[in-house]
């Protein structure tokens, strides 16, 4: 019998949970909107009992909005930590699945779980290391992967906090991030072009200045990656990107920011196929989730 693999993608406004093999045998996916801990874990909990009790399920692994506790010798690994969704301070979302359900759970951010789903279960990604997930949404991630392995180290990447330049004279919105006012997610996640804008980023038309603003803010933060991590593939995933033609605006200014100091093919004559989207569409961090778990039995 084929063993199956449960996913929680864990996000500020919805659980994507799915049991699967791999992204060719998928069993089952559903949402769950984000409340409190307790009720929205139990939930998610809920979904994958049927499993359990039939002996199907192997191991979880949770893919979790940030930012999250990876050191497993602290008293609080598995916990969400110093994040602004209201109640979910000091959750410990690792704790309450792995006791609930009492089989093997692999837990790392989301937008990690996206990169590991795009770099195990496509072909094309599998040598190209260093490899860089970014994720625009109601925040901005990004996720690495060195030598075959997820980046973790202080605590785990937090590029979406990066500071990247502010032409107060171009843009006067003074950024929405609680922490860092100005920073990338505070600039460019879609929260902050809706607070700037007063309209959500997907209801804006394909032609209007907030498209053009949102492709520096970014390439900035992706000209950064590059000249820091050089990695061999950037992926853009997340709510924001679905935007029409955002993404060749984001390749060309990056060419435009580097100002041809990084003198490589990639570059020069691929661009399209190096800052890319997901493969895997929106499934990017439930599948990554799914490698996970199946990482942690193998």
């Amino acid at each position: 019998m084929r063993k199956l693999f449960g996913a929680i993608e864990a996000g500020g406004t919805k659980f994507n949970c799915m049991v699967a093999t791999d992204p060719n045998h998928i069993t089952e996916e559903i949402r769950i909107s984000t409340t409190n801990p307790t009720e929205t874990i139990e939930k998610s909990v809920a979904f994958f009992r049927p499993y359990l009790a039939k002996n199907e399920l192997a191991a979880v692994g949770i893919a979790s909005f940030g930012p999250i506790d990876l050191n497993i010798s602290s008293p609080t690994y598995g916990y969400i930590t110093t994040t602004p969704k209201p109640g979910w301070r000091m959750a410990d979302i690792y704790g309450q699945v792995q006791q609930a359900l009492g089989i093997p759970v692999a837990f790392d951010t989301d937008v990690n779980a996206a990169a590991f789903g795009e770099y195990s279960w496509v072909e094309a990604n599998h040598q190209l290391d260093p490899f860089v997930y970014i994720t625009v949404g109601t925040g901005i991630g990004v996720g690495v992967l060195i030598n075959g392995s997820l980046l973790h180290g202080l605590l785990h990447g937090e590029a979406g906090h990066l500071r990247i330049p502010h032409d107060l004279s171009q843009d006067p919105f003074k950024g929405m991030c609680p922490f860092h006012n100005d920073c990338l997610e505070g600039l460019a996640s879609g929260p902050a072009m809706q607070k700037r804008w007063g309209t959500p980023a997907e209801t804006l038309p394909d032609d209007h200045p907030a498209w053009q603003l949102e492709a520096e803010y970014l390439a900035y933060c992706i000209a950064n990656l590059i000249c820091t991590l050089s990695p061999r593939r950037i992926v853009l995933g997340g709510g924001v990107m679905h935007q029409a033609g955002l993404l060749q605006k984001v390749q060309q200014q990056v060419l435009h920011i580097l100002n041809g100091y990084i003198h490589v093919p990639e570059l020069l004559e691929q661009m399209d196929n190096y800052i890319v989207s997901p493969s895997l569409g929106n499934r990017s961090g439930m599948l990554g989730a799914i490698a996970l778990a199946k990482q942690l039995m193998e």
